[in-house]
């Protein structure tokens, strides 16, 4: 096995590195500016707009996050403080309890994924050619979980 990424190796993991985090830092900061609101948050509220019945148990948004059940439990928090959802318990097991997404959080929403996706479009996707986002979606699709790890 070798210690050293190759020159190839160093500049592809470099470059995704490198961009990851500038292109995370830029959204972060556009949403906070824009809107009162972090990407974690956003992308919370994106799931519960995804999802049927636009809520979700906390544990579950958790489970798709970077984040603790407890630090889950955190942010829902937050965004309970502004409108933008409600805990709701589970009634089907009485314990834990579900993020639901509100009037004022769907709208919320609504207004901050225009930004958001005109955004990412000027960062990304705008950067590629069709056929070259094809290839990318592509080859990402190579590292999403198989259920093996």
């Amino acid at each position: 096995m070798r210690d050293l990424l190759d020159p190839v190796e160093a500049s592809a993991w470099g470059g995704f590195v490198a961009t990851q985090a500038r292109l995370f830092r830029s959204i972060e900061d556009n949403l906070r500016r824009n809107f009162a609101i972090t990407h974690a948050e956003y992308e919370v509220l994106l799931r519960l707009a995804r999802s049927r019945g636009a809520r979700l148990r906390i544990q579950a948004l958790a489970q798709s996050s970077l984040l603790t059940h407890s630090g889950m439990s955190r942010l829902v928090e937050r965004l309970v403080r502004a409108g933008f959802v409600e805990r709701v318990s589970a009634e089907e097991d009485g314990r834990g309890a579900y993020a639901a997404l509100t009037r004022k959080g769907r709208e919320h929403f609504k207004r901050t994924a225009r930004s958001h996706i005109a955004l990412v479009r000027e960062l990304f996707l705008g950067r590629f050619s069709p056929e070259e986002l094809e290839q990318l979606a592509a080859l990402w699709s190579r590292l999403e979980e198989d259920g093996d790890t």
